[in-house]
């Protein structure tokens, strides 16, 4: 990111190709829909926006991810949303979660159960309350520590070691078969 805001446009393309998948998806799986598109473009505009300001307060994907959160939370207010929504397995989205890449083999029946289980792995995340599937999709998603989670949500780091742990609690217990 420094040297992006130094003015080397090249820096800006490894960044884009390193955290695009995953900044995509932290806004899909919050329930953005079929806006994540839009609201991840949204991101990386202000990314670009800001970089001549970018200072190193914190890792890079923190603060890239801090980015997303306030979009996330900009988008729910400006649709008058006062909770957080999760994405309906028929919306439309399906497509787009299929394309990201990824590791799939051809086979019908391997397909029909990898589809399986993660329509059960979606609900489950979509179950948790809000603030703990925050934290749980920064760290799986944005591959953020606990004391970055808690940064880029604002909050106490026992409380975002707290989030975490009973999302991963709780979602151990509803897919104990698939362990």
């Amino acid at each position: 990111m420094l040297r992006y805001a130094a003015g080397e446009v090249a820096a800006f393309e490894v960044l884009y190709g390193r955290h695009k998948g995953g900044v995509f998806r932290y806004l899909l799986r919050h329930g953005a829909g079929n806006a994540s598109e839009e609201l991840a473009q949204d991101v990386w505009a202000s990314l670009i926006r800001v970089r001549v300001q970018y200072q190193v307060t914190a890792k890079f994907t923190t603060w890239l991810y801090r980015l997303a959160h306030n979009r996330l939370i900009d988008f729910y207010r400006a649709e008058g949303r006062a909770e957080w929504v999760s994405r309906d397995a028929d919306d439309g989205t399906d497509d787009i979660v299929t394309a990201l890449p990824g590791l799939r083999t051809a086979q019908p029946e391997v397909q029909v159960e990898s589809n399986n289980i993660a329509d059960r792995m979606r609900a489950a995340i979509a179950s948790l309350p809000e603030a703990q599937r925050e934290a749980f999709l920064l760290q799986q998603e944005g591959g953020l520590s606990v004391a970055e989670i808690a940064e880029a949500t604002s909050v106490p780091e026992e409380t975002a070691k707290s989030r975490l742990r009973y999302a991963i609690n709780k979602l151990r217990a509803q897919l104990e078969d698939l362990l």
